[in-house]
């Protein structure tokens, strides 16, 4: 197969040369936006992820398979690839870890009032905090019940939480205590402590959490948004930091960078993170092994 890669992951030499080494005809572009290093009519296959943003993927005539890098499909027009029957292949599982991790970690530095304990550790100031929490029996809803949204399930039930799934097609899975459509979610908002947003974005979950939604959410109520910032109505969700949320772990918005003239950076009890919850010196070798695992059965 002719195979376009792109530094969308971080290949080797090696790497690229065990590609070769399968039998595939492979070119390598740094820079997604940037020229192509071939005639797009050569491409059968794309290793990448927003390569469709500078370059339509109607030049690539030959395309039979992708693989990206990144687990959303929002970056690709999936219309036209169900259309022409080219297979795709996402980052499923991959940053399922590390983003649960983060997850659990930016609620504990809420309960746990680190913030706090920082600013006086720098002014080397002995203060003590009355009002700390406790994560266990708190009530978790997990809003998108994929392979990200279970890795968060497993670690907050270890916490000792209750945890409810919240998914556009429920299914059992013993890792929640309950799990809902998402015709039910208000009944999950109104219970939950924790809200953590793992779903994808897509024409339906725009906005999915709005003034309404925010009204429905519990008093005191804490926010994570690990999906798609565009899932989130930021300026109901403003409104909602100011009287009734009890903070929000934020590592992805609709406007990204997030502007510095964004209200949501003077919040004492916001964390934000530049969409990077990701991130893990664990990605590189997941990453590889569902690329070579998707390559295989694929015509040459």
């Amino acid at each position: 197969m002719n195979l376009l890669v792109t530094g969308a992951f971080a290949w080797t030499e090696n790497e690229l040369n065990i590609l070769r080494s399968l039998g595939h005809d492979v070119l390598f572009m740094q820079q997604e936006s940037t020229k192509l290093p071939c005639d797009a009519g050569w491409v059968e296959g794309i290793i990448g992820n927003g390569i469709f943003l500078h370059h339509p993927i109607e030049e690539f005539t030959s395309l039979h398979f992708i693989q990206l890098t990144s687990a959303g499909f929002d970056r690709v027009p999936m219309d036209y690839v169900e259309e022409h029957g080219i297979k795709i292949y996402n980052a499923r599982g991959v940053y399922s870890v590390p983003m649960a991790e983060f997850a659990l970690g930016g609620v504990l530095q809420l309960y746990k009032q680190s913030k706090f304990f920082r600013s006086n550790q720098e002014e080397r100031k002995w203060e003590k905090h009355r009002g700390l929490l406790e994560l266990y029996q708190k009530n978790v809803c997990i809003v998108g019940c994929g392979s990200v949204g279970n890795e968060c399930a497993k670690r907050f039930q270890c916490f000792g939480c209750h945890v409810t799934g919240v998914d556009v097609a429920p299914y059992h899975n013993e890792l929640y205590d309950i799990m809902l459509p998402l015709d039910r979610l208000n009944d999950a908002l109104r219970e939950a402590d924790i809200t953590i947003l793992t779903l994808p974005l897509a024409k339906e979950t725009k906005h999915l959490i709005n003034a309404d939604r925010f009204a429905a959410m519990k008093l005191g109520c804490v926010l994570v948004n690990i999906a798609r910032g565009a899932i989130v109505d930021a300026d109901a969700m403003i409104s909602a930091l100011k009287t009734t949320l009890g903070g929000a772990v934020l590592d992805v918005f609709e406007d990204e960078p997030l502007p510095a003239s964004s209200p949501l950076w003077e919040f004492d009890h916001v964390i934000i993170t530049p969409h990077n919850s990701f991130i893990s010196d664990g990605n590189h070798a997941r990453m590889l092994a569902v690329i070579m695992n998707n390559l295989k059965g694929i015509a040459k």
